[in-house]
């Protein structure tokens, strides 16, 4: 996407194209929710974004997004806030305390850190389970054959898991991976799907994504 377009015109033009994607996918446009990943963006860069209307968006740290959305919230209190990167289980409760959903749960430990500040914090974040869908060992997330245990094991520490979360392997077809996790989430009873990203969300679609995680294709390319 062109660098000259305004922050506004990103916005319209990926909204135009996840409209257009759930079409084809026989899909309603309201089914799929777009985050805007502002991860290392300033928050006078946010505004352009929330001033356009969009009241969803992502974050990859906790302490980053402590720094911003406070602020940013005082004026847009609608804003719906998604933790999408990794999560240390130390960090639980400030998570749950500032997050409306959190995607990166893929570990015991942090099941339990999440369980606990949940009950401390009287707040329940929506909870995607995050899969290693490509089995890469420097990625986050579960094992697919450790998958229903820890759903399991969610569900008992009165997690609200919602949906599963993955990030395909990079330069290879994302397809396969999308359809994967769509299965792996029917076969577990649960209907949202976080998937897709600047270049491949149009793919996550039309497999079934609920969730876009859209950074560069909003914001332009990162330094």
């Amino acid at each position: 996407m062109p660098e000259a377009l305004t922050a506004a015109d990103r916005l319209t033009a990926v909204r135009e194209t996840i409209a257009h994607t759930a079409k084809i996918a026989g899909r309603p446009a309201e089914g799929v929710s777009l985050i805007a990943v502002s991860k290392t963006v300033a928050a006078d860069d946010i505004l352009p974004l929330l001033d356009a209307g969009q009241r969803v968006f992502g974050e990859n740290r906790v302490q980053e997004a402590q720094g911003k959305w406070p602020a940013l919230r005082e004026r847009h209190p609608d804003v719906v806030l998604h933790l999408v990167g990794q999560l240390q289980s130390n960090k639980a409760t400030d998570a749950v305390a500032l997050f409306d959903a959190i995607h990166s749960v893929d570990r015991s430990s942090l099941v339990q850190a999440l369980g606990k500040a949940m009950a401390a914090v009287g707040r329940h974040p929506d909870c995607f389970v995050q899969v290693n869908i490509g089995a890469e060992e420097q990625k986050g997330g579960c094992a697919i054959a450790e998958l229903p245990a820890l759903i399991a094991e969610a569900r008992e520490a009165n997690l609200p898991v919602v949906g599963l979360m993955a990030v395909p392997p990079a330069d290879v077809e994302a397809a396969p991976y999308f359809a994967l996790l769509a299965k792996l989430a029917k076969d577990h009873g649960l209907v949202r799907l976080s998937m897709g990203m600047s270049g491949d969300y149009e793919t996550a679609i039309l497999l079934g994504a609920t969730e876009v995680r859209v950074g560069t294709a909003l914001f332009g390319a990162r330094s």
